[in-house]
């Protein structure tokens, strides 16, 4: 008498997440893009309005379109906190862009404009600028900075480059922390040695929006323009990167051509944003991972989500700055370190960070 044996159980098979590549993925993303641009618009005219100084919406937003050089108000929104605002969302893109670009490239979550030697150029030739030549203004010394930060860079690129697996993550990460290291150290030195450069370059080392015009908008916003459009077509680079190299090699990305763009790009952005406002903590480490978890680990979004919610951080900070100590201020780095530190100790507790 043959047996009769019961199917066996069918086991479920979990639900794979959906990807953002999916139509609806990419709709909720698109939607999550739209408001988070909102969010950018409404906290500009909040730069715009808020200071020792408030300013009603209605007036800021007639300054904006019916200007009136007798307004004393007016003067305020276009003349102090316009380019300020201004500043403030292209630092903030900035600095975004580069941590998402740094974390990319290095497959390091805790990647950020420092970690290649970026901030520590800037600063070193910002300082040395000041000292040997006398330079006492920002519109001076903004350039100085931006050459350190190129080749502070570039160093890093350099040693990391040497030995026969070229500039792989660890040897980026390990050369831009010690090229740093030095860096820093060669700037304190600099700032103990000669107390009129301190006296220069205070607010600028801490990070500050504070006391920049039009005219520091216009040195920078092109370099800032060309490094973002870079750093948006990489998308698709770092993804493949993301997958190691041998994979990456094997889906035709030429390793080299794709480190170089990237870190290229995010030289320019980290020290365009470094010249313009000196070294801000914390924006380009948070922000990626504030992205990453909205999107996911795909790059073509963590990009765009990273260039809209930096400023927002940024601005947001400025603008506590500037309330919290009334009718004196706190400079914007101080805040961002204050309000980026416990967020991203909060992040790390809420969802272990992702290895890249």
């Amino acid at each position: 008498m043959s047996t009769l044996t019961a199917p066996p159980k069918a086991t479920a098979v979990p639900e794979a997440p959906s990807p953002a590549g999916g139509a609806r993925g990419r709709s909720r993303l698109a939607l999550g893009l739209i408001a988070a641009t909102g969010a950018l618009v409404v906290i500009s005219l909040g730069s715009l309005a808020v200071g020792s100084r408030s300013i009603d919406l209605a007036t800021v937003v007639e300054a904006l379109t019916n200007w009136d050089p007798g307004d004393r108000e007016h003067l305020i929104v276009r003349d102090l906190r316009g380019p300020r605002t201004l500043i403030g969302l292209l630092v903030g893109v900035a600095l975004g862009l580069s941590g998402a670009l740094l974390q990319g490239l290095t497959r390091n979550p805790l990647a950020d404009p420092g970690i290649l030697g970026i901030s520590g150029g800037a600063a070193l030739a910002a300082a040395s600028s000041v000292l040997f030549l006398g330079i006492g203004s920002v519109y001076g010394y903004v350039w100085f900075a931006f050459a350190g930060a190129a080749i502070g860079g570039a160093l890093v690129y350099a040693i990391a480059s040497q030995g026969r697996d070229g500039a792989s993550p660890i040897k980026l990460a390990l050369a831009g922390a010690a090229v740093t290291a030095i860096m820093t150290s060669l700037t304190s030195l600099i700032l103990l040695l000669d107390l009129a450069t301190l006296n220069v370059l205070r607010f600028w080392l801490v990070g500050s929006l504070a006391g920049r015009s039009m005219t520091v908008a216009g040195q920078l916003w092109p370099f800032i323009a060309v490094g973002s459009a870079a750093a948006l077509v990489s998308g698709r680079l770092l993804n493949a990167l993301s997958l190691g190299e041998e994979v990456a090699r094997s889906l035709g990305v030429r390793l080299f051509k794709a480190r170089l763009l990237v870190g290229v790009s995010a030289v320019v952005l980290a020290g365009s944003a470094t010249a313009a406002a000196g070294p801000i903590v914390f924006i380009g480490l948070t922000i990626p991972h504030l992205a990453r978890a909205i999107t996911g680990p795909d790059y073509r979004w963590v990009l765009p989500y990273s260039a809209v919610l930096a400023p927002v951080l940024l601005l947001g900070s400025d603008i506590v700055g500037r309330i919290a100590a009334r009718p004196a201020e706190l400079q914007v780095g101080i805040v961002t370190a204050l309000i980026g530190g416990p967020f991203f100790v909060a992040l790390v507790r809420r969802k272990k960070l992702a290895e890249l």
